[in-house]
């Protein structure tokens, strides 16, 4: 059998079993798609991954970077006590739409905000309402400037918080260090800012599933 094939039936049959999408969930990915918006959200066991992270770290505030459909963000929302806040921030209004018709399905539009715009001009505008520290911050926005996001998650951040970066592998081509692609540059200068930065520790998993082979940087602030 394919290793994709064997990847992607593993999948299905581990979010059958303990990751099930719900009618709100569901939802999100069929306007998603009804709407045009890429298949690129997150699966259904990564979106529980997400969630159980955060109900691990006790999050209270949550910070995402990249909203697209919402499908994460409802995984992050739900993990969020009743006096929890999430803010997304989002590039493109109509995913930011189409997300925010997803949040309000789910009843956590009271929780969960979504900001639109390029978010190094977002998050600049969020740092100088002197909010208080994100615990978690989940980065799945546009690869070129994910070394700068991570910067900007550790001043939003406390001792202790986690940050996240998704698709960080790229089907292995993060090791190609005379790369010239945007995505695969920019994704190498996120795991040197971790690298470099002695505030924050962190590693890489890789993963393979229904969306191929890839892997997500783990990082926690030390100070």
């Amino acid at each position: 059998m394919h290793e994709q094939t064997v990847w992607t039936a593993v999948d299905e049959y581990v979010t059958s079993a303990l990751a099930p999408d719900d009618e709100a969930l569901r939802a999100a990915q069929e306007s998603s798609e009804k709407a045009g918006l890429p298949p690129i959200a997150v699966a259904g066991n990564q979106g529980k991954f997400l969630h159980l992270l955060a109900r691990l770290q006790g999050a209270r505030r949550i910070l995402e970077i990249g909203t697209l459909g919402g499908y994460s963000t409802i995984w992050l929302a739900r993990a969020l006590p009743e006096d929890g806040r999430l803010v997304s921030l989002e590039y493109d209004a109509r995913h930011a739409e189409v997300a925010g018709e997803n949040l309000a399905r789910a009843g956590l539009d009271r929780i969960a905000e979504i900001r639109v715009g390029a978010a190094l001009d977002s998050l600049p505008v969020l740092a100088a309402e002197n909010p208080e520290p994100f615990d978690l911050t989940f980065i799945d926005a546009d690869k070129v400037n994910n070394a700068h996001y991570v910067e900007w998650a550790l001043k939003l951040s406390r001792p202790g918080s986690v940050i996240v970066v998704d698709n960080v592998v790229r089907g292995g081509r993060v090791t190609e260090h005379d790369s010239e692609e945007p995505a695969i540059v920019g994704t190498r200068a996120a795991v040197r800012a971790v690298a470099d930065n002695p505030r924050l520790d962190g590693t890489v998993v890789q993963t393979v599933g229904v969306k191929g082979y890839d892997g997500f940087l783990l990082a926690r602030v030390v100070s």
